[in-house]
């Protein structure tokens, strides 16, 4: 061999190996050490009740957490966030390098997860005779699920679980790497020494909504309310933010489309069965079975996870519940709300629990006598006969009558006392009101006070017509009567209250009596 391939071939073998590219290295922050959740209403909510399911509305949520990074690139792991949390509106500050690349985690470890992420794998399917008490374990590949039930094929042929009549349950070898036990945030960050430091995390986050709901209790006087306010705050997600600052904002903003997130889990695990005996025999057996989860890691970080899955007549009935210690007084309500350009912000002055899946109330406000009007009131328009007007409870929010507070949009309920037991007179919703507004509850319809209005005449031109209004009081006291008039009236009224384009009529109505008066319309081609 020549002696300049011969220093070649040694030159290659001495050569550095070239480096194979190194996965950054995992670092996870599982605890948050401080949260302000600052939830809005769902925008097109209006005043119906939150979604049980899944809220419509959304918070904006700042995390502090301390970590310990390495040097150079790694993989940050933020664990419990919100399961609605949008990717694009994560901010993360405090970090030395900046965020390289940020990514979500959907995929939830659940009973239905895992059928999920082994479909068509291998399983261990493991069962016990009831009669004899010997387990039997054998290999499965999971065919289907998880919604509408799981399918395994065995050695033995193809069959859904939990329908063998036998208390059976599925081992898996391990947790697949792309399920989370928490809603994730992964961003990849780079630093330039190993360091501990203090982040904050904020973003915005969908499944959460909170509403307004007033109770008033009418005076004996019937002239004062006594009113007290909550404010109930929904988290629809599997994450809590114990402990947290909690805020809500009133008031509509404009918030654009976000395409729907994939949700965190393909849905409850939910087994079913047809009757062991023929369908006619037991026409209403269902079989929903209890699933239970168990988990158990080693230090391998191979686990095995159970899911068992047994007829529900197989459990004993639970416990009673103790009975439950008297509620304690509600906390103060919180301050007067803050303006957040044309929105308003309130503040809870004391550290709240926002639970997983759960609804939390604090108090809005208390207020002892608040200067209250009773008023008939409706709309004139043409009826062949006497209509009905709606009961209607008027409240000026003001400080000189006992309220003069920013009122978000709601419900209130109306209770009065009679024979000294409280009853319910009705509910009504409101809209968001400012401070100096009117507010009013309108809380049903009274027979005992109604209209009758007909056109008596029109000139020969065409240019008027005159309306003859019948208002009756079969109550035993005076009514006080407010009707919108929605046209030009000839001549104009003096004094009377205009309310958009229509004029508002004023008028008391004794006793157990009537009052007829007649008004002349200017028509439009007059």
């Amino acid at each position: 061999m020549r002696a300049g391939p011969l220093l070649a071939w040694v030159a290659a073998l001495l050569a550095p190996l070239p480096v194979l590219a190194q996965t950054p290295p995992i670092v996870i922050s599982a605890k948050i050490d401080d949260a302000a959740v600052t939830v809005y209403r769902a925008p097109s909510r209006g005043g119906g009740p939150i979604d049980p399911n899944w809220p419509q509305g959304f918070a904006f949520i700042t995390e502090t957490r301390t970590v310990t990074l390495p040097a150079g690139t790694a993989v940050l792991r933020f664990e419990g966030v919100a399961e609605g949390l949008l990717p694009e509106t994560a901010v993360v500050s405090g970090l030395p390098g900046g965020v390289i690349e940020k990514n979500r985690d959907a995929r939830l470890l659940s009973p239905a997860g895992l059928v999920d992420a082994y479909l068509k794998r291998s399983v261990s399917l493991r069962r016990t005779n009831l009669a004899t008490g010997k387990v039997v374990e054998q290999e499965a590949v999971i065919q289907a699920g998880p919604n509408g039930g799981v399918i395994v094929q065995t050695a033995a042929g193809v069959e859904a679980l939990a329908c063998s009549g036998l208390p059976e349950r599925m081992l898996y070898p391990r947790v697949p790497k792309d399920l989370s036990a928490k809603p994730t945030l992964s961003v990849l960050v780079e630093s330039k020494a190993a360091r501990t430091v203090k982040v904050q995390l904020l973003y915005l986050a969908e499944g959460f909504d909170w509403a307004a709901n007033y109770v008033a209790d009418r005076g004996a006087d019937r002239k004062t309310l006594g009113m007290t306010g909550w404010i109930t705050v929904a988290n629809g997600g599997v994450t809590s933010f114990p402990g947290a600052q909690l805020n809500v904002i009133a008031g509509r903003l404009n918030k654009m489309y976000s395409p729907p997130l994939p949700r965190s889990t393909p849905g409850p695990l939910i087994l079913k069965c047809w009757p062991m005996d023929i369908t006619s025999t037991h026409p209403l057996w269902e079989l929903p079975p209890i699933i239970e989860f168990e988990q158990r890691y080693d230090e391998d970080a191979a686990a095995e996870v159970v899911v068992t899955a047994r007829r529900r007549g197989g459990f004993s009935r639970a416990m009673a519940a103790p009975v439950a210690a008297p509620a304690p007084p509600p906390p103060p309500p919180p301050p007067p709300a803050e303006d957040l350009g044309d929105l308003k912000f309130y503040r809870i002055p004391f550290r709240v629990d926002v639970s997983a899946k759960g609804q939390k109330q604090v108090a809005l406000l208390a207020k002892d006598k608040v200067a209250v009007e009773q008023l008939y009131a409706g709309t004139l328009y043409i009826n062949g006969s006497p209509q009905p007007l709606t009961m209607r409870l008027r409240v000026q929010n003001r400080e000189s009558d006992g309220l003069g507070l920013a009122l978000p949009a709601g419900t209130a309920a109306v209770f009065e006392s009679i024979g000294g037991q409280r009853l319910l007179v009705g509910e009504a919703p409101i809209g968001d009101k400012a401070k100096d507004e009117r507010v009013d509850y309108d809380i049903g319809r009274s027979p005992a006070v109604q209209f009758r209005a007909e056109i008596k005449d029109r000139d020969a031109k065409g240019e008027f017509q005159t309306w003859e209004v019948r208002l009756t009081n079969a109550r035993p006291f005076d009514a006080e009567i407010e009707m919108l008039i929605p046209f030009a009236i000839d001549p104009e009224p003096v004094d009377w209250e205009r309310r958009g384009t229509s004029w508002v009529w004023r008028v008391r109505v004794p006793a157990n009596d009537s009052l007829i008066q007649t008004f002349r319309q200017k028509l439009k081609n007059g």
